[in-house]
C-alpha cells in the first residue's frame, strides 16, 4: 500500500498538466485533488471488510463530485449565477464526504478520520467562502 503524503508532499508530486490548470491556483482545488487521492488510499483498507467495501463506491463517487463541480463549475464563468449553484453541488458534496468518513468510524482507525475530517472541514469553510464571497458580488451587479 501505498504512504499517505501530507499534503506539501502532495503539492511536489502532483501531476505537472493538473499543477498548469488555472483552477489549481484555488486552494479548495488542491484540496479537493488532494482528498481523492487520499481516499484512493483509504478504499485499499475499506475493501477488506465487506461492509465498507460495498460503502466505498459512494466515498469515491461523493469525493470525485467535489473536484467535478468545482471544474464544471469553473468552466460555467467565475462569478456567474451558474458558477454559485454548481460550487454549492460540490459543497453538498463534500458534505456527504464528511458523512461517509463519520460512518466508516468503525472501520478506520481514529487518527485516520479526524485527519479526513479536518480537511474536509478546510474544503467546506473555503467553498462557504468561496460562494458567498460570489453572491455578494453577483448582488452587487
Amino acid at each position: 500500500m501505498e504512504r499517505e503524503l501530507d499534503f506539501n508532499e502532495w503539492l511536489d508530486v502532483a501531476p505537472r498538466s493538473l499543477q498548469t490548470d488555472p483552477l489549481w491556483k484555488s486552494d479548495y482545488y488542491r484540496l479537493a485533488m488532494y482528498l481523492y487521492d487520499l481516499v484512493w488510499l483509504d478504499c485499499e483498507m475499506l475493501r477488506h471488510d465487506y461492509r465498507g467495501k460495498a460503502l466505498t463506491s459512494q466515498l469515491v463517487r461523493s469525493s470525485s463530485s467535489i473536484c467535478a463541480n468545482m471544474e464544471e463549475a469553473y468552466g460555467r464563468g467565475v462569478g456567474t449565477a451558474d458558477y454559485i449553484r454548481v460550487m454549492r453541488i460540490s459543497l453538498g458534496e463534500a458534505r456527504e464526504t464528511k458523512g461517509h468518513y463519520l460512518r466508516f468510524r468503525h472501520i478506520l482507525p481514529a487518527d485516520l478520520i479526524d485527519r479526513r475530517l479536518q480537511l474536509i472541514d478546510q474544503i467546506i469553510v473555503k467553498l462557504v467562502g468561496t460562494i458567498s464571497s460570489h453572491r455578494k458580488k453577483l448582488n452587487r451587479s
